[in-house]
């Protein structure tokens, strides 16, 4: 054979070979093609569980997409479903293991025998984030007994979780979170606990689980991660869940009333022992309620620490900045917490990119903090009471940050234009500051803003709208209350080709607007609006109701309007749930028919006439509704304070009302606080107010009732303020031994000017344990909350002259009931009422001796037992009352000497005046001389003036609703005779008016008397040197003193040291 032949069989041979190796690759595909194709039962079941939603956007949050849109038909011969989106088939046997419908749009129903059942071989099930219209989890989720991973989070189910979850017993993941109207108990946590143990991730977020936490958790082994916020769990995390070794995730947030945490050794103990690798730690809101213990510094993998709002207090561990995994730190609201940065660089967690510090006592230098943790991307040091100053530049370092908020403190100067080189910035608020000057042209440099909060400062200048189109990502703008003017009108808005942000949220109140800007119009993503305190005039424009169908908040408020376009007869649809249409000039109720949803209506403070519409009771899911100060006649809708079984809030005060007051209260009523005062409604009372069980307030002044006392609303376990001054109630108070009927929590009663006799029962109406023993929790009264907070405030007149309380506290008593025909001795009882802040008996028939046992009230700061028939001593232990302020014992029939207290010195003469027995060093009469000179007469005006004291109540809504500030909040205010601090509300602040007519106990009161100025100042002077400062009473007196020298020089200069204390924000003086 030659060579040719021999390389022709070899090629020959190699052809062959090739051959043959390629159909067995083609065979061994095929095979592999044809077992990796799903089963026609599966693609079946597919296919009619795709049939049974619908596709809806809206289902989902952005970033989704309907998967189950490129599901083919069986008909086609490419259908396969194991290509399909979603969809993950076993390789081997073709079976549907996987499927991840998760964003995916999906909106209806989940039934029992849904064809999703069927696929028995699922191991991986992902449905999160879709609308299962509120349906429950079907009991056939039993049948999946290989499942290893279930995640049915943010889907929209409700009602019972199934026990059928808890035979899922290859489970190693289980995610039933977010979904907020589903509900369990402590079962389902022991039943997973003991049939679950493979399980490694557990998560039951905002589920109402409403239980203690079961420590049968523990054996749950393998657990990495364990995720239970907001299920209202209580009582004491056990000790055992802190034995898990291979936990990295512990979350039990928003538990309010979980305990126990850090206040054990052991339990702090084990998890520093065993929770080596915890990575991520989330104790916010619940009730911890200690010091952070040095042992958190132990868990050195540690990478999130997140003890928001838990009632931590004392220093916060310093080698806590010492952790080198330490990513994130967040101890807000924690008001009790301080602490400080070490004052060692080396070894601060290096890698810390989340800080935030909001309302607490931390101690921060911001550029040490900046030059401390250089990698930082978001932080949060807002309401932190960081000292005046300007913004260091060094901020301008954080090249990384995303999110800043320095908000609420005491920065000055001008916004720095290195904000606008923080090009990452999302997030940024200033507001709540002392910057001044314009907005700086750098901050429209940041194209990824999303939120930008400049409100309350003193900004000035003008800004034009169209600036903010470079922002583009835009969503939320707040410029609220600065001195700005905003120009909403241009050729670039009204430009056809202009494309605006699309806002969420508009804070344009007090930005001196003075037409509703025509670029609203094109807001339909718009979901709150503020245009309040602007030079809006005329007519509301019909196109309003027509900007965006997701609008919930609207305040235009404070403004010039006068009336509302006529609207069409069709609008779209809208959600509208906050309306605040107050201190305008509207002469009649604004309705449109389909705004049934509203939770929040106020319309007080204009012009309205006439009487209120039947339409009102349409408003069925309505919590809020103010219609105060109008000139709003006739009778009330017969469906009353009954049309909503929601409404919580109602205030018809200062209008012309009259008729009896509607009887439908029906049980069930959320009604907490009814004010009608200044009104002439008449007759009685409606018994059914007895069915409103959470009634806190209830303010019936200024009317024409008659009736007796309603002994009857003392069943009310929630009524801390009854009202019912100037009526004709009448007769006498009885008492009662049930104990249903004996006001449990009255805390402020109101009775003066009407016509009740007999004794007043102290005993009885003030025998519940709110009152005897008292609490020193600082909370104030309540009364609404629409992403806000309402208190109740009061204003004390005296002798004519009002003095304004914005925040009455909640553990304080006031009691008048002067002004009646009360008769009998003042029992020793009264001194049990500790927390009485006011007691006026003026007026009435009252004899016997004054109480020793009112020296037991400590708290006490007026007294006014004028014009009575008292007799006997003025008990001297009264001298020991070191807050009483204001005292008046006039008229009666008391002897003996004053008691010698520094108080008693300074009140004024008329405080003793028709008491002929009495005598003291600064009286006419002197003690020890039978000859002393009597006290003068009274004059017709004391007589006519009565005791000159009488309380009127107003009530404010004070907080941040929704980002707008609807109110105000200042601090606590000591009573004197004369002093009065008139007070101008202002949208976002007030303003302290004016200063007159101090006067102070104390030493200082006594140098101003002599005029010794000099002397006075020395005092106070003292007083700093001992620690112990000047209260705001002690400076007014020294400025009323310096004015009436005509020192105002020296009187500014007082004020500014009160302004530097923070007793008032701002003040004129008039000297």
């Amino acid at each position: 054979m030659g060579l040719s032949s021999l390389c022709l069989v070899t090629v020959s041979i190699y052809v062959l070979s090739t051959i043959v190796l390629f159909h067995l690759m083609v065979a061994s595909s095929l095979q592999s093609y044809n077992t990796s194709t799903c089963h026609d039962d599966e693609i079946y079941a597919l296919l009619q569980f795709k049939q049974s939603f619908v596709i809806n956007k809206s289902a989902s949050v952005d970033g989704s997409y309907p998967k189950i849109s490129s599901w083919k038909s069986t008909r086609d011969p490419k259908s396969n479903c194991c290509s399909w989106d979603g969809v993950e088939c076993d390789e081997k046997t073709g079976h549907v293991i996987g499927l991840d419908l998760s964003s995916s749009c999906l909106y209806g129903s989940f039934s029992s025998n849904n064809t999703l059942f069927s696929l028995v071989h699922l191991q991986h099930l992902n449905l999160a984030d879709n609308h299962f219209n509120f349906s429950q989890i079907p009991t056939s989720i039993r049948n999946f007994p290989r499942l290893r991973y279930l995640n049915l989070s943010l889907s929209v189910f409700s009602g019972h979780v199934p026990s059928e979850v808890s035979q899922l017993s290859k489970l190693s993941s289980l995610d039933l979170s977010s979904n907020y109207d589903m509900f369990s108990n402590e079962e389902l946590l022991r039943s997973l606990a003991q049939n679950l143990t493979g399980l490694q991730t557990l998560d039951l977020s905002s589920i109402n689980i409403s239980s203690t936490v079961p420590d049968t958790l523990a054996n749950l082994s393998l657990l990495t991660s364990l995720t239970l916020n907001r299920c209202v769990l209580f009582g004491k995390l056990p000790g055992r869940i802190f034995k898990l070794q291979n936990l990295k995730v512990l979350s039990v947030s928003y538990n309010l009333a979980l305990t126990g945490i850090f206040s054990n050794e052991e339990l702090l103990r084990s998890l520093a022992q065993n929770l080596t690798s915890l990575e991520t730690l989330d104790l916010s809101y619940i009730n911890i309620s200690s010091t952070v213990p040095d042992t958190l510094t132990n868990l050195f993998l540690l990478t999130s620490l997140i003890l928001d709002n838990s009632g931590l207090s004392g220093k916060l561990p310093k080698r806590i900045f010492k952790l080198q995994n330490l990513k994130v730190l967040s101890v807000s609201y924690n008001h009790a917490l301080t602490g400080y940065f070490p004052d060692d660089y080396s070894g601060s967690s290096p890698d810390l990119m989340s800080l935030t510090l909001t309302s607490t006592n931390f101690f921060i230098n911001l550029p040490s903090l900046i030059e401390r943790f250089p990698s930082l991307k978001e932080l949060d040091v807002s309401s932190c009471n960081i000292s005046e100053g300007p913004v260091p530049l060094s901020l301008g370092n954080l090249r990384d940050l995303i999110y800043l908020d320095l908000s609420n403190n005491k920065f000055n100067g001008q916004i720095p234009t290195m904000l606008g080189n923080l090009t990452q910035l999302t997030y940024l608020s200033l507001s709540n500051n002392y910057f001044h000057g314009s907005v700086p042209q750098s901050l429209f440099n940041l194209i990824n803003l999303q939120n930008l909060y400049l409100g309350y400062n003193n900004l000035s200048g003008v800004v034009e709208f169209h600036m903010f189109l470079n922002l583009q990502k835009l969503t939320s703008l707040g410029l609220s209350y600065n001195n700005l003017e905003l120009l909403a009108e241009s050729r670039f808005l009204n430009n056809a080709t202009t494309v605006l942000p699309k806002f969420e949220y508009l804070g344009l109140g007090g930005c001196n607007i003075r037409e509703f800007p025509d670029f609203l119009r094109s807001q339909e993503a718009l979901n709150e609006l503020d245009l309040s305190g602007n030079k809006l005039q005329g007519q509301v424009p019909k196109w309003m109701w027509n900007i965006s169908t997701q609008v919930l908040y609207i305040n235009i408020s404070h403004n010039f309007l006068s009336g509302f376009e006529k609207t069409a007869a069709v609008l779209p649809r809208i959600h509208l749930r906050y309306l605040d249409l107050s201190f305008n000039m509207f002469r009649e109720l604004f309705f449109l028919p389909y705004l049934t949803s509203f939770l929040y209506y106020n319309i007080a403070n204009n012009n309205l006439t006439g009487q209120v519409s039947p339409m009102i009771c349409n408003m069925t899911f309505l919590e809020y509704l103010d219609l105060s100060n109008n000139k709003l006649i006739g009778n009330l809708p017969q469906c009353g304070g009954n049309f909503s079984a929601s409404l919580e809030y109602l205030k018809l005060g200062n209008n012309s009302f009259h008729g009896n007051l509607p009887q439908s209260y029906t049980n069930g009523s959320n009604l907490r606080m009814m004010d009608i005062s200044h009104n002439n409604f008449h007759g009685q009372l409606p018994r059914s107010l007895a069915n409103c069980a959470s009634l806190e307030s209830l303010i019936l002044s200024h009317n024409k009732f008659n009736d007796t006392f309603p002994v009857w609303l003392g069943a009310l376990p929630e009524l801390k303020i009854l009202k019912m001054d100037h009526n004709v109630f009448y007769g006498v108070i009885l008492k009662h031994d049930k104990k249903n009927l004996q006001f449990p929590v009255l805390r402020i009663l109101d009775l003066s000017y009407n016509d009740f006799s007999g004794q007043f029962p102290f005993e009885y109406i003030f025998s519940g344990n709110g009152t005897t023993s008292i609490t020193h929790d600082l909370e104030y009264y309540r009364i609404y909350s629409f992403s806000s907070v309402g208190y109740y405030s009061i204003t004390i007149i005296c002798k004519g002259v009002e003095r304004y309380y914005p925040r009455v506290r909640g553990d304080l008593i006031l009691i008048d009931i002067s002004s009646n025909n009360f008769e009998g001795q003042i029992p020793e009882y009264i001194g049990k009422l500790q927390g009485t802040w006011s007691l006026n008996l003026s007026n009435n028939i009252l004899t016997g001796r004054i109480p020793s046992s009112l020296s037991n009230l400590s708290r006490l700061e007026s007294l006014d037992l004028s014009h009575n028939k008292l007799s006997g001593e003025i008990p001297q232990q009264l001298a020991q009352l070191d807050s009483l302020s204001k005292f008046n014992v006039s008229h009666n029939n008391l002897t003996g000497p004053v008691p010698r207290g520094i108080h008693f010195t300074t009140f004024d003469s008329t405080s003793y005046l028709e008491n002929q027995g009495l005598c003291g060093d600064f009286l006419p009469k002197k003690c020890g001389n039978s000859e002393g000179s009597q006290l003068p007469p009274s004059t017709s005006e004391d007589n006519d003036s009565g005791s000159g004291i009488e309380l009127d109540w107003k009530f404010v809504v004070a907080g941040s609703a929704s980002g707008l500030l609807v109110g105000v909040v200042v601090a606590d205010f000591v009573i004197t005779k004369w002093n009065v601090w008139f007070i101008e509300i202002v949208a976002g602040g007030f303003v302290m008016l004016s200063i007159s007519n101090f006067q102070d106990n104390g030493v200082c009161d006594g140098y101003v008397k002599q005029g010794k100025l000099v002397e006075a100042i020395k005092v106070m002077d003292e007083m700093e040197d001992n620690g112990v400062g000047a209260n705001e009473v002690t400076y007014g007196v020294m400025i009323e003193a310096y004015c009436k020298e005509k020192k105002s020089g020296e009187a500014v200069n007082l004020l500014n040291d009160m302004v530097e204390e923070r007793y008032i924000p701002s003040t004129k003086l008039c000297c």
